[in-house]
Order: structure tokens, then C-alpha cells, then sequence
């Protein structure tokens, strides 16, 4: 079941970078990252309030959320700090660069969180998941090195400081994976995706009250597209809860979910050649299929 609910979170996760480009195409991404977040928070904070006034009725369902100790809300503070740091960071390269280049680009953090698998959990793959594993990493790779192919020099000095926050985004995004798997088998999931997302939301009013005041005082605030912001909120509630439920499965590796759920990939670049015209198509095609054979290879393993 872990695995089917792997590949739940990768499509889910794949909607959500479309919408996140669309969003950002025409706000700021202090603007939208507040925002999602905070929507997030808010209809996560539907099951705490009701589990709270009615935990009898809610005791027994699925979207119950239990209490947490002064020191799993301190984990969970972690988590969160980790992940907004990752989502900055990706939503600015994502704001600047190709989707077809960014999606591939984070589907690499399952390589950092299979060497942390295999370093820090032990965790042992089967044949088919080492094949899987190799030709979904090593397709990205493919993908990656043409990167800069057919570029003038100039585009890409400008890059370069986005694919460092686009770097920076996917080591920080492959921390939180590892730490993922550590929190799931200690507390409830549900507790975890509902606390984790109120201390992101406070974190980022913070910070959006801060940024409005140093660099736009005078500007007025205007924000464009809001269902499809509403949307990268609800895609993201789905993916997260059905991604940690996968981990609390005794059977599940955190090596194999992870590859799986970068797969959403292919989504976020279809998008970007079909609706955006992105360049190089035949290239990135090919690397698409490799990675979706890596993805087949993990799921025949994992069965």
C-alpha cells in the first residue's frame, strides 16, 4: 500500500509545481509562498479545532490530531524551518527558471536522501529498486548536463544565481526527507502536516510583514491568480499526507518514496513543453522516459 501511496503523492506533487508556476508568473514569490501557506494552515486547522472540541467523534477517524509533547513540537519547529528554506529557495528559481528545467532539476533529491537512506537508516534495496533508483538518478543527471546547452554565456551568468537556490532548495529538500522518515515512525503524521504548516504560516507572516515594510512600503500590494494559489495549497495538503502515511509503513524506505515522488516531475515538464513552448524538447523527452522507467523499475520491486 506504501507504494501506491507514493506514486498518489508524486502526481499530486507534480500538480502543485505547475501551479506554482502559473502563480508566480505573475506575483512575487514572498506573495504567493505567504499565502499558499497560510491557506494551508487554515484548512488544516479544521481537524485540530475538531479534534480538540469533539475527540470522541474524531478519536476514530482519519483525520484525527493528537497532542504533541513540548519536545515533538520542537522537531516539528525544525521541520518546518527546513522546508520553508527549501520552498524560498525554489520558488525563486522556480520564478526565473524553465519549469521543464526546475522539475527535473528537484527530482535530483532523491539521490541525497538515498545515500542518507543507506548511511543512516540502512536500508536495503532489492534489484529492481537499485535498477529503478540508477536509471531514474542517472536520467536527471542526463538531463541536467544539457542544461546549458545552445546558452550564451551572458544568460548563463545571469542564471547562476538561480541554480544556486535552485541547488540550495534540493540539498535542503533531501534533509527534510530523511528527517521525514525519522518523525513518522515517532509521532503521528497528522499531527506532524498540521503543526509543521501553522509554524510555517506564522513564520511566514513574519516574514512577509517584514519584507512589505523594508522593500514595499510604497508599492501596492496586488495579487493575481488567486484560485490557482488556493489550488498549490490544497495539492500540496494531499501530497504531504498521503507521503508521510506512506512512511509510517514498517515496509516503506524512505529511498524508494522519495524517488517516486520526484517522479511528479514528468508532469511539471509536460506542462512546460506542451503550454509554455520550452526549447529542446527531443533531449528532455528522452530523459523523461528514463526517468519514468526508473519509476516502473521501483514500483515492480516494491510490489
Amino acid at each position: 500500500m506504501w507504494i501506491v501511496l507514493a506514486f498518489i503523492s508524486a502526481l499530486c506533487l507534480g500538480c502543485y509545481d505547475v501551479s506554482k508556476k502559473i502563480a508566480l508568473s505573475e506575483n512575487k514569490v514572498v506573495d504567493v509562498l505567504t499565502i499558499s501557506v497560510c491557506v494551508s494552515a487554515v484548512v488544516l486547522s479544521v481537524p485540530l479545532v475538531l479534534s480538540r472540541l469533539c475527540p470522541e467523534a474524531m478519536g476514530a477517524s482519519y483525520f484525527h490530531v493528537p497532542h504533541l509533547d513540548g519536545i515533538a513540537h520542537l522537531f516539528t519547529l525544525l521541520k518546518s524551518l527546513i522546508v520553508l528554506s527549501s520552498w524560498v529557495f525554489g520558488y525563486i528559481s522556480l520564478k526565473h527558471l524553465p519549469i521543464s528545467v526546475v522539475s527535473p532539476m528537484q527530482a535530483t533529491r532523491p539521490m541525497w536522501t538515498l545515500v542518507g537512506a543507506l548511511l543512516i537508516f540502512q536500508e536495503q534495496l532489492n534489484t529492481w529498486q537499485w535498477v529503478g533508483v540508477l536509471l531514474a538518478l542517472g536520467s536527471i543527471f542526463a538531463f541536467s548536463m544539457g542544461n546549458h546547452r545552445n546558452k550564451p554565456n551572458t544568460q548563463i551568468t545571469e542564471d547562476k544565481r538561480y541554480y544556486i537556490c535552485l541547488a540550495l532548495a534540493i540539498l535542503l529538500g533531501a534533509c527534510s526527507g530523511l528527517y521525514d522518515k525519522y518523525l513518522m515512525r515517532r509521532y503521528d503524521h497528522n499531527a506532524v502536516q498540521v503543526y509543521y504548516t501553522i509554524y510555517q504560516a506564522i513564520l511566514m507572516l513574519i516574514t512577509w510583514t517584514v519584507v512589505r515594510k523594508l522593500k514595499m512600503k510604497n508599492e501596492k500590494l496586488k495579487i493575481n491568480k488567486m484560485g490557482v494559489i488556493v489550488m498549490i495549497s490544497l495539492f500540496l495538503i494531499i501530497s504531504d499526507n498521503v507521503y508521510m502515511l506512506s512512511l509510517r509503513d514498517p515496509d516503506s524506505m524512505i529511498a524508494v518514496v522519495s524517488t517516486i515522488r520526484r517522479g511528479g516531475a514528468i508532469i511539471g515538464f509536460a506542462y512546460g513543453l506542451l503550454f509554455l513552448k520550452e526549447t529542446d524538447p527531443a533531449r528532455k523527452i528522452w530523459c523523461m522516459v528514463g526517468i519514468l522507467a526508473g519509476l516502473i523499475c521501483l514500483a515492480l520491486g516494491s510490489f
